[in-house]
């Protein structure tokens, strides 16, 4: 297993990702809503084993004034025949010494309240839950 950076030109290859973690979202709005977060300062690494994608964390570098410098995941998912051999831990490792080195003090993160799995993996990472995320339509 190999855990590295996917290039920005290279990005499309997680569209299958993103639609196992949105399934009611056509495929043609993922692929435009990727192009823009290319653009807003989105990253991505890869877990490949050899040369197939298995694995995949998205994650923004942000500046908040209630936590200051922070990474935030998200979009992080495991090839289902891969989960339960410590590959999402060690993605993590990664991405979490990435932050690190680049000045993050924090990791915030939002996950799906009906995402048991999710849940429970943060969780065992470490996280607290401290709030409610909420959206409205416009």
């Amino acid at each position: 297993m190999k855990i590295k950076f996917i290039e920005k030109e290279n990005l499309s290859i997680i569209l299958p990702f993103l639609g196992l973690l949105n399934e009611n979202t056509d495929k043609e709005i993922l692929e435009l809503r990727l192009e823009e977060m290319k653009n807003n300062s989105y990253y991505c690494v890869g877990v490949f084993d050899n040369e197939k994608l298995i694995g995949i964390c998205g994650f923004w570098l942000l500046v908040k004034y209630y936590v200051g410098k922070h990474i935030e995941p998200d979009n992080v998912v495991i090839l289902p025949e891969y989960r339960n051999q410590n590959i999402g831990n060690k993605m993590m490792e990664f991405v979490y010494e990435y932050a690190k080195n680049n000045g993050c003090i924090a990791s915030e993160l939002n996950c799906y309240v009906a995402n048991n799995s999710g849940i429970k993996f943060w969780l065992n990472q470490g996280y607290k839950i401290l709030g409610f995320h909420f959206q409205k339509k416009l």
